[in-house]
Order: C-alpha cells, then sequence, then structure tokens
C-alpha cells in the first residue's frame, strides 16, 4: 500500500475512539515510557506537544521539567523546517498560522548535539523502525540533523503496521514504543 492510503487507513482507526480512550492509553502509555533507561536518563530530550489524536506528552513535558531535565518541544518555523524550543516551565502557545495548531512559543534552541534522546509522534510505525508521518517531511529534516540522538517512536497499538513504504529521506527510529 501507498503511504496516502496508509494515512486514511490510521486515521479511520483513530476515529473509533473517543478522546478520553486516548487519554486513558496514553497514561498506560506513558507510565511505561517513564520506566525506559534512556528516559529515565536522559538530560535533554526532545519531545513533542501532542495534538489531540496523538500519544499525549503533556504530562511527560511537565514532570521532565520538574525533575531539572531540559525539554525541547519543535514547532514549524517555515515551509520546509522545525525549530526546537526549550521548554520553561510554563508552556506558552500559539497558533501556527500555515496549519491552524497550537506550537509552543520561545526562544530557538539550537545546540542539536546535546540532546540525548527523541521522542517522536507519527501516523504510524512498523517495529522495524520505519515511521510514516503526516506527510510534509519536518520531522525527517529534523532527525537528519541529529544523526546520532536516539530517536523513539511513540504511538498507539493500533498504529502499528506490519510494513511501511519508505523513501530514502525517511529517517527510522532506533525504537518504537507503544
Amino acid at each position: 500500500m501507498d503511504k496516502h492510503t496508509l494515512r486514511q487507513i490510521i486515521k479511520e482507526r483513530k476515529k473509533k475512539f473517543s478522546a478520553d480512550e486516548l487519554i486513558m492509553q496514553s497514561m498506560d502509555i506513558t507510565i511505561q515510557l517513564e520506566k525506559h533507561r534512556l528516559y529515565q536518563t536522559a538530560d535533554t530530550i526532545l519531545l513533542y506537544h501532542s495534538m489531540p489524536d496523538e500519544v499525549n506528552t503533556h504530562g511527560l513535558i511537565a514532570a521532565l521539567h520538574k525533575q531539572g531535565r531540559r525539554v525541547l518541544l519543535p514547532r514549524i518555523k517555515n515551509e520546509e523546517e522545525l525549530e526546537l524550543v526549550r521548554y520553561s516551565g510554563k508552556l506558552s502557545l500559539r497558533m501556527s498560522e500555515r496549519y491552524g495548531i497550537l506550537e509552543p512559543d520561545g526562544e530557538p534552541f539550537t545546540e542539536y548535539e546535546s540532546i540525548d534522546l527523541a521522542i517522536i509522534p507519527g501516523m504510524a510505525f512498523a517495529l522495524n523502525g520505519k515511521r510514516l508521518g503526516r506527510g510534509r517531511g519536518y520531522y525527517d529534516r529534523l532527525l537528519a540533523k541529529i544523526p546520532t540522538t536516539y530517536k523513539l517512536g511513540l504511538c498507539f497499538p493500533f498504529q502499528i503496521l506490519d510494513a511501511i513504504p519508505s523513501d530514502d529521506h525517511d529517517v527510522p527510529m532506533d525504537e518504537v514504543f507503544v
């Protein structure tokens, strides 16, 4: 199957769950993630401020910051790339002009080599690490800038597929966490 068809399949799967059901699934997933060795030891973590159809990361962001760790959140910089913003303890969000989604506000962060762990969302993942994004390539371009950082895909169980087609520019995950 092509990427477009797979995205449609996952969108249909997501519609089968209420917002409350996704929050409950998110809690189970994030409780397990907090036990992950790299999650426990990383000083600088690239995370994402979740949208309603993604594994909810809002509690993780606050908890990591409270532990004194550096939390980085992406936002759309322009038509081609994401930029990172350091979470300061109070999440200030702004509406993206391009996509109408809430994004973190703050000063850009560029010390890419200091990122220990990148926790990445996706539309779907295969257990071999292949990731299907939303189709714009933002994360692939960002992840290409941090080639040595451990990349952990985070998703709901219904987002796991047996196989995902990939292109040369698609950056695989080192691990997929469900």
